[in-house]
C-alpha cells in the first residue's frame, strides 16, 4: 500500500512536509505497537516488532512524513538486536555476569524510563490545566470535549499519531484508486482540507473521524484530507480523541474564538 501512496503523492503538493518528531518519537511508536499487540514490554518478540516498525516507517514515508533521524537510528537497533538474537548462546562458564544479558534489556529500559517521563509529563500538564481553568484568562477558550455517552464517566482519551494512522490504514484499504477529472493539484491542497475540516467542526461540537472521508472522491482527496488534519492536530486546533478505550474516533475543535461576554468579563478583572 505504501508504494501506491506513494505514487499517488507524488501528484500533490511535492513541497509539503510534516515532520514526524512534532508529533511522535521512535520510542513512541514502539510503544503503540506493543500496546497494539499486547505484547508483554519485557518479552518483546523482535522480529515481529521489527517488521512491524519497517512497515510503518515506510507508510509514514509514503504519506509525505518527514522521518527523522533517530527514527532511522532505531530501525537500525532493532536490526542489531534481532541480529544478536539469532547467535546462538555461549554457555562458556567463564563468561562474565553480564555475557548473558539479553540483547533486548537496554530497550527495555529505555522504553520503560521513556513511559515514566511520559505519564509524569502528563500530570503536570493536568495540574498546570486546572490552576489554569482557576486563574488563567486567556484569549481564547478551550472547548469542553464532548462525549459519545453521557453514561460514561471516565474522561475522553487523547489519541496519538500512530493511532490516527492506524484508523487511516483501514480507510484507505476501503478507498478505491482513483483519477479524479475535476479535482487537480491546483484545487487540492492541504491548505484547503483544513478549512473544509475546520468548516465541518463548525457545524458540529464533534464529528467521527470516519466521517472527514469520502471513498468515491478517491485516494488522492483521502490522502490530502488526512494531512489536512494532521497538520491542525499539529498545531491543536484540533483534537483526536475516544471518549471510551475502543470506541470510535471523535475530531473537535480544540479552542473557539472568546465571546463579547468574555471580553466583557476580561474588562471587569482587569
Amino acid at each position: 500500500m505504501a508504494e501506491s501512496l506513494d505514487t499517488e503523492m507524488d501528484t500533490i503538493e511535492a513541497a509539503y512536509r510534516v515532520r514526524l518528531d512534532e508529533f511522535e518519537g521512535p520510542l513512541d511508536l514502539l510503544l503503540h505497537l506493543i500496546k497494539k499487540n499486547e505484547i508483554n514490554i519485557y518479552d518483546i518478540p523482535i522480529a515481529a516488532i521489527t517488521k512491524q516498525y519497517l512497515e510503518y516507517i515506510s507508510l509514514l514515508k509514503a504519506l509525505n512524513l518527514d522521518v527523522a533521524g533517530e527514527f532511522l537510528v532505531m530501525a537500525a537497533t532493532l536490526i542489531q538486536i534481532k541480529s544478536r538474537m539469532l547467535l546462538p548462546v555461549e554457555t562458556d562458564g567463564d563468561e562474565d555476569e553480564d555475557g548473558g544479558e539479553d540483547p533486548r534489556a537496554e530497550l527495555v529500559r529505555r522504553l520503560l524510563e521513556y513511559q515514566q517521563f511520559k505519564e509524569a509529563a502528563a500530570e503536570l500538564v493536568e495540574r498546570g490545566q486546572q490552576w489554569h481553568d482557576v486563574f488563567g484568562r486567556p484569549a481564547l477558550r478551550e472547548t469542553a470535549l464532548p462525549r459519545l455517552s453521557d453514561e460514561s464517566a471516565d474522561q475522553p482519551l487523547d489519541l496519538t499519531l500512530f493511532d490516527l494512522v492506524d484508523a487511516f490504514q483501514d480507510i484507505v484499504q476501503r478507498t478505491p484508486v482513483k483519477a479524479l477529472v475535476e479535482v487537480t493539484a491546483e484545487h487540492l491542497t492541504v491548505k484547503g482540507r483544513m478549512n473544509y475540516i475546520l468548516e465541518r467542526l463548525e457545524q458540529a461540537p464533534a464529528i467521527p473521524f470516519e466521517s472527514l472521508f469520502v471513498p468515491e472522491e478517491g485516494r488522492l482527496v483521502v490522502i490530502v484530507t488526512f494531512l489536512g488534519l494532521l497538520e491542525l492536530v499539529r498545531i491543536r486546533l484540533v483534537r483526536a480523541y475516544q471518549s471510551a478505550a475502543f470506541g470510535a474516533i471523535l475530531l473537535s475543535r480544540a479552542f473557539l474564538p472568546a465571546t463579547d461576554e468574555d471580553a466583557e468579563s476580561e474588562e471587569t478583572h482587569s
